[in-house]
């Protein structure tokens, strides 16, 4: 019998673990005979893999296929014909012509003599182990055919060892550990943070988290990696001790950041009991975080909104009622609203944390039914300034590679970004990649993690002033340029050369030289000379980044810079270089995708284009408007002027997640209706008519689109709590407008996108279901989507360099205010965190803190812990010290996860120059020690308050 293996598909390398991992794509095919079968595999493939894709199932412990070969158990031994010993199969490669035995008696008696070892140090507790059922130990004690345990269990062992609980998610019972080092491998090879290690020699090794520590006071970062690697329940989630075993699984996307990991949410009946990173998961490849896989629990939180609320002013208490009275409650007053002030008085909000049919929704609501283009998305606030930079300079406003792309970068710079701990998985790639040898250049004012990778040669950090990035970039540029490492070949073909020369007069005038700019940046001229050497010399040079670059008045200028530095060195168009924009939030490419600017329609064709309107109004039987509708920005100054009245948000919270709070507030509290659909009861909620209770991503049908353009499925694994998923309720709210949208389900939404979005023609979900995921533009000339952008030309023709002239921020430090502040993200918590607030990730970070140099906090006499008043020019808040030498003097540091912190109180309404993205990352601000929260945060408490007693007097009314 023959069997011929073809690597493209994957789908028996899918459903179960071949023991090592797969062999470069490209090698040559070797044929080898196992048990009388021949099977033609890639060279360099393990004969344990080769036998497992011929459904050959061979003993083994320590190995699995998301590690590499270890070869420790030695359960996998076989017999080699012409070769003494039983190699482990694992660690033995095939070779062509080979001939392997894995079963006779010899081989039989091995095994079972193994396990005997092990099981003679091992409670025999199965009928009441958590793992029972899911045990591999358990299974190859069968799969043996281990009857009795010769040894005895009197002897010397490890069976009385503590459990340790102190992990919220998962617990470490030392008692039933067989030390394969599984756990310790993953923690290298797929985490990369070495946590954990293997203590001691012989029969007394143990595995060890940091120096011998409970693993909540280790390094552990909590990704369960080790927990998914370890073959006994040694490591288990706790979620499944208290549960018990799952019996069926769907495969989704998490929810969280733009990573967009695959996950299996494994289910009983309608509970979901533990989320397993999936390993077909092109995004992830079976790797995840401490959010997507343990944060779950929000979904169940008591938090949740179950049902609608409406009040007709927001100082009433919340009224809860049915569906029907809350939709034409809220259609009522949207209609009144634009019969009194007009047709432009209303608009609405998409979310980055809904599908994208949820978002393509939203935005035909507003445009069809409300009859304007007043759409705008939280994209706004984060990286506009990437889709103006991107599309002026490459044409397309969106990141050019896939994660993977960066296994064969040999420099990367990361600016702006922070990606171990805002895009963790995508960070544990890098990191891998970076201990293979990639050389790191990190612009960025703080210290990050990434500088930190255990075993990483070369690191190069830029530590930037805040607001000075496009000087730093025109640096960079101006040594490619002066100093001849331009790819000249590149530029002639590929880029419009009339921009190129102006942009290289413009470049290599001697004020942007690292020696002129030095003032400027903080940074040395030998630093950035080096740095940028170091990248126009690399083979592939890679950039990554981050808010750091778009959340800044010249956030559009900064892109257009990093676009112009890959140009120039030719760093476009193959695996391993690009300009990859890290998303935040899990939705924020999908929501700009699908046309929630004021200014665009899905697949980024503008209002204006009288083609493409055409075939909008052909689809959705009305006239649209062909002028840009209002910005957030001018929604809220509309608002607070009266011109501006009514307002739909559907998942985003813009009271907490927006700058300069107060103005805000303010302009929320101005209008006659405020439309609130979220999960849980916001902020931006407080100032609402009609609270409408969201869906999670566990209830509901749809897709993400994550920062490579990848779209991925997300699958309903129970019923909405609250009766609708929010595609739903917005179908209910234009019906109740009188503009009717006829779906049964989210794949008919996805077939109307495809129709009308050229970069989407090609996908439906019986595509996505078929190959897995898809990368845009799908359409075609790309029918199976496409992972690198811009291979031979540019959507616009050619590229296109833009004069970037530096200009200083208006928010500068002065006697005042002598500090700058710069904002950013935890791994722990996640945005606003009304998702990892109501999870245990609380352990880790319950406030948010105020990072400073100790030199800082000496001058002001403040120690580690002291509560600190920080005041800006727009406010003042509080919070509590850190001091941290991850800082350098004159710059601070918060995070804003906590609605009471208040960071946004003190940020400030500067923003972008061509997007209006705010200015977070720059704010001028002054610290001094206090003893009481700020005026704010003590009117913040009240007004809390005073909104849950509403809420749960409407609960216990509704109940």
């Amino acid at each position: 019998m023959i069997q011929h293996f073809d690597p493209s598909q994957h789908d028996k390398a899918l459903a179960k673990d071949l023991g090592t991992p797969a062999p470069a794509a490209d090698a040559a095919p070797v044929s080898v005979e196992i048990d009388g079968v021949e099977i033609t595999v890639p060279e360099g493939t393990s004969v344990l893999r080769a036998a497992a894709l011929a459904d050959i199932n061979i003993p083994k412990l320590c190995a699995t296929d998301s590690l590499e070969a270890f070869g420790s158990c030695r359960l996998c031994a076989v017999q080699v014909e012409g070769r003494r010993g039983t190699p482990a199969a694992c660690t033995t490669p095939v070779a062509e012509g080979m001939k392997v035995t894995t079963q006779n008696d010899r081989l039989a008696r091995l095994r079972r003599n193994i396990m005997e070892l092990y099981i003679s140090d091992h409670p025999l507790d199965c009928l009441t182990c958590p793992a029972n059922g899911d045990c591999e130990l358990q299974d190859m004690a069968g799969a043996v055919g281990l009857r009795e345990v010769r040894y005895g269990f009197e002897g010397e062992n490890h069976l009385a060892a503590e459990t340790d609980h102190s992990n919220p998610y998962f617990s470490f019972d030392p008692s039933k550990c067989i030390v394969c080092s599984r756990c310790v491998r993953a923690c290298e090879e797929v985490q990369g943070t070495f946590a954990l290690t293997i203590d001691g020699r012989g029969f007394d090794s143990t595995v060890a988290a940091g120096q011998d520590e409970a693993f909540m006071d280790s390094e552990c970062v909590s990704c369960g990696a080790c927990v998914q690697a370890c073959p006994t329940s040694t490591l288990m989630e706790k979620s499944v001790i208290d549960a018990g075993q799952p019996e069926h699984s769907v495969i989704t996307t998490c929810a969280y950041c733009g990573v967009g990991c695959s996950f299996e949410a494994q289910m009983k009946g309608d509970q979901l009991v533990r989320m397993v990173p999936y390993k077909g998961g092109d995004a992830n490849h079976g790797h995840s975080c401490v959010k997507g896989r343990f944060a779950f629990g929000y979904a169940t939180h008591p938090d949740r909104i179950t049902s609608p609320m409406i009040r007709d002013a927001i100082d009433q208490p919340w009224r809860p009622v049915e569906w029907d009275e809350a939709i034409s409650f809220a259609a009522k007053r949207l209609t009144a609203i634009q019969d009194e002030h007009g047709r432009e008085s209303i608009g609405g909000i998409t979310s980055s944390r809904c599908t994208n049919e949820e978002t393509y929704l939203v935005q035909k609501l507003i445009r069809a039914a409300f009859g304007n283009n007043n759409t705008d998305t939280c994209a706004r606030v984060c990286h506009s300034p990437t889709g103006y930079g991107l599309k002026t300079t490459l044409g397309e406003s969106a990141g050019t590679q896939t994660f993977d792309s960066v296994m064969e970068a040999d420099a990367i710079i990361v600016i702006g970004a922070n990606p171990t701990d805002a895009h963790p998985v995508f960070g544990s790639l890098m990191r891998k990649r970076l201990r293979q040898g990639a050389s790191l250049i990190v612009a960025d004012p703080r210290r990050i993690d990434l500088l930190k990778t255990p075993h990483l040669e070369d690191a190069q950090h830029l530590p930037l002033r805040p607001g000075t990035n496009v000087a730093l970039v025109n640096a960079l540029a101006h040594v490619v340029v002066t100093e001849g490492l331009e790819d000249h070949d590149f530029i002639a073909k590929r880029c419009d050369t009339e921009a190129y020369r102006a942009w290289r007069d413009f470049i290599g005038e001697e004020r942007h030289s690292p020696e002129a700019t030095e003032a400027i940046t903080g940074v040395s001229a030998e630093a950035v000379r080096r740095a940028a050497r170091t990248y126009a010399t690399a083979g592939n040079g890679a950039i990554y980044y981050g808010l750091g670059v778009t959340e800044h008045s010249q956030g559009s200028t900064m892109v257009m810079g990093i676009a112009n530095l890959a140009l120039a060195t030719g760093n476009i168009g193959r695996e391993g270089v690009g300009v990859n924009p890290l998303r935040g939030q899990n939705n924020v490419q999908g929501s700009c995708d699908m046309g929630s600017f004021p200014h665009e329609l899905p697949g980024y064709q503008h209002v204006a284009d009288v083609a493409a309107r055409g075939r909008f109004e052909d689809a959705w039987g009305v006239k649209l408007d062909d002028e840009p509708g209002l910005r957030i920005p001018n929604m809220f100054d509309a608002a607070i002027e009266g011109s501006f009245k009514a307002l739909y948000v559907q998942g985003e919270d813009i009271a907490q997640s927006d700058p300069d709070t107060q103005h805000v507030e303010a302009a929320l509290r101005s209008l006659d209706c405020l439309i609130v659909q979220d999960i849980f009861l916001n902020e931006t909620a407080k100032y609402a008519h009609v609270l409408l209770p969201g869906s999670s991503f566990l209830e509901k049908d749809g897709t993400f689109t994550n920062a490579e353009r990848r779209i991925n499925r997300v699958r309903k694994v129970m019923p909405p709590v609250a009766g609708k998923a929010d595609w739903e309720v917005t179908v209910d709210l234009a019906r109740a407008l009188g503009y009717p949208m006829e779906y049964t389900h989210p794949s008919e939404i996805m077939d109307e996108i495809a129709r009308l979005t050229p970069t989407f023609s090609g996908v439906s979900y019986d595509k996505l279901d078929e190959l897995g995921s898809l990368q845009w533009p799908c359409n075609d000339e790309h029918p199976e989507g496409t992972p690198t952008m811009h291979e031979v030309d540019f959507p616009i023709g050619r590229g296109r360099f833009a004069i970037t002239e530096y200009v200083a921020t208006e928010e500068r430090a002065n006697r005042r205010f002598p500090l700058l502040l710069t904002t950013g993200r935890i791994l722990s918590q996640y945005n606003v965190g009304a998702q990892t607030r109501r999870t245990d990730n609380q352990v880790w970070h319950d406030e948010d803190v105020l990072e400073l140099h100790p030199s800082d906090a000496e001058v002001r006499g403040i120690q580690d812990g002291d509560w600190l008043g920080i005041t800006s020019r727009s406010g003042q808040t509080v919070l509590r010290a850190r001091l941290s030498e991850r800082m350098q003097p004159g710059v601070v540091y918060t995070t804003f996860h906590h609605p009471g912190s208040g960071a946004n109180v003190i940020t400030t309404s500067s923003s972008d120059w061509a997007t209006n993205c705010p200015e977070y990352k720059v704010t001028a601000v002054q610290v001094e020690k206090v003893s009481q929260p700020s005026q704010w945060q003590r009117r913040f408490d009240e007004v809390d308050r005073q909104q849950r007693e509403y809420l749960a007097t409407a609960r216990d009314a509704a109940s």
